[in-house]
């Protein structure tokens, strides 16, 4: 039974990329600086995997700031504004593109999903050109085979990328991103040439929109993607992964029917629907990568409940072509557990970071092929019975005061109107009242009291005074710009 990683979180187990891209943002380190940070991350992730047992492990889901807009470099989709004149794109050009510079501003920002994580967003017109201005698929993929590693790179599909795209400033807002589906299928084609050439024998294409409610001019997009790649994918094995929610039934139905794919990669964790659409008809010969460990969290995965879940699809796609998956990259969860030093062997217990959901992944696969291994199994089981039962989790007085609530309890006393003019007496605020979202930037001077409270140079007291100090700056900043609703500042908050 094979083992397989949708994604890997790219930070580092102490934050070693945040440190590493701040440096050279405020141009304390050079770009070879950062380069060789990231390098030694990726080669890390990748050996990890190895050891981990994994077999298929990702390659180009590291990333210095997203894995849409590394798609918008290899697609050379450039906003006009950023004035790139051509040649493979640099640091320069992409951190514009993320942050903006001195005179430019920054694309925009979204969430990616329903995540806590954001993407920047493609500005795409019907004149926007594209060309293979990214090599970092391939160069990724030719790194870790350098260390003996081999894997399966990753892209963002082309459907969703043009469906997380908008209309470029001055484009018609009626001008659809996917009319362009012909434009940057030709340089896909490169890059799968390149990686087929490489070595590449899996390709996974990250297609997480398929989890939408599509229309069907959006759905035959996949169907014509797919078809016009095939003659291009042909050689390699593709692998077609999505992510974050069930597959709508129809959905479904033109996904396991694409033209050139190997396998398909579902969420069983938030796609309890899915596992019933697969158990109703799965296709002949396809590999099924069944993401049973939850990518988003941080709790150890049930191993008897995924084992059962398992077995379960081993009747229908066979065992030779079920492969255990993560749910989605494990990037939303925390790095490794072992870092975690004043948690105590309760707590720790209950828990899974993405060092310990690979291995996690691995002793599934293991167990399904006999090569069960009981102990790891066994403190598993003892583990969910502890969480289930521990007075930390389980408070007896609070179930019976959830049990007893009414609907009536769920409802306020009195109307919106009546609460509107309560806080209008109150408050006084203008039809178009002023506030900020709350958090002011982190000074110098607060991150070095910070700094200096950690290491105990400062004592508690003399913490909370510069804290004080700092919010009463922030409140009459805000009175002497006439701002209505006044917040603190957050000067407390540890910021990223």
């Amino acid at each position: 039974m094979a083992s397989h990683i949708v994604g890997y979180p790219r930070m580092g187990p102490k934050r070693e990329l945040k440190f590493a891209l701040e440096s050279f943002w405020d141009k304390k380190s050079g770009a070879e600086d950062l380069q060789m940070v990231a390098a030694n991350l990726r080669s890390s992730i990748w050996k990890q995997m190895a050891s981990a047992g994994i077999k298929y492990i990702p390659s180009n889901t590291f990333s210095c700031y997203d894995q849409v807009l590394d798609t918008t470099a290899m697609l050379g989709a450039v906003p006009p504004r950023y004035n790139w004149t051509g040649g493979e794109i640099g640091f320069d050009t992409y951190f514009s593109m993320a942050r903006g510079n001195a005179s430019l501003p920054a694309m925009e920002m979204t969430k990616w999903f329903d995540t806590n994580y954001h993407f920047i967003v493609p500005e795409l017109g019907p004149e926007t050109k594209f060309s293979y201005a990214s090599h970092k698929a391939v160069t990724e993929y030719k790194e870790a085979k350098e260390l003996g590693v081999d894997t399966v790179p990753v892209l963002v599909g082309p459907v969703s990328y043009l469906l997380l795209s908008k209309p470029a400033k001055g484009v018609d807002k009626s001008f659809s991103p996917l009319s362009l589906l012909g434009k940057v299928l030709p340089v896909y084609k490169e890059v799968v040439a390149e990686l087929k050439a490489a070595g590449a024998s899996w390709i996974q294409f990250d297609e997480p929109t398929l989890v939408k409610d599509l229309d069907s001019h959006q759905l035959q997009a996949f169907t014509q993607a797919y078809t016009e790649l095939e003659s291009s994918l042909s050689g390699v094995n593709v692998l077609i992964e999505t992510y974050f929610a069930d597959l709508p039934a129809e959905t479904y139905k033109t996904v396991t029917a694409l033209k050139g794919v190997t396998g398909f990669g579902f969420d069983l964790v938030r796609g309890s629907k899915t596992l019933d659409l697969i158990k109703g008809g799965f296709p002949s010969g396809k590999y099924l990568f069944a993401g049973v460990v939850d990518g988003r969290n941080i709790w150890a995965n049930d191993l008897a409940a995924s084992v059962s879940t398992l077995q379960a699809l081993e009747g229908i796609v066979g065992k030779d072509k079920l492969v255990v998956s993560t749910s989605c990259s494990l990037l939303h969860t925390a790095v490794d557990l072992v870092n975690e030093t004043k948690l105590d062997d309760e707590i720790k217990s209950w828990l899974a970071f993405a060092a310990q959901k690979i291995v996690e992944v691995n002793a599934l696969a293991k167990a399904l092929v006999g090569q069960k291994d009981e102990a790891f199994f066994s403190a598993n089981a003892a583990a969910q019975a502890s969480r289930k039962s521990s007075p930390r989790v389980t408070n007896e007085a609070v179930q019976k005061a959830a049990s007893a609530l009414q609907g009536s309890d769920h409802r306020r006393a009195t109307n919106v109107s009546a609460r509107l003019d309560a806080q209008q007496k109150k408050l006084n605020l203008p039809i178009l009242p002023t506030t900020t979202i709350g958090s002011f930037p982190q000074t110098m001077d607060l991150r070095r009291v910070r700094r200096e409270y950690k290491a105990k140079k400062i004592s508690e007291d003399e913490y909370v005074k510069a804290i004080k100090e700092e919010i009463s700056k922030v409140v009459k900043l805000q009175e002497d710009l006439d701002i209505d609703v006044l917040v603190h500042g957050e000067p407390e908050k540890r910021h990223g």
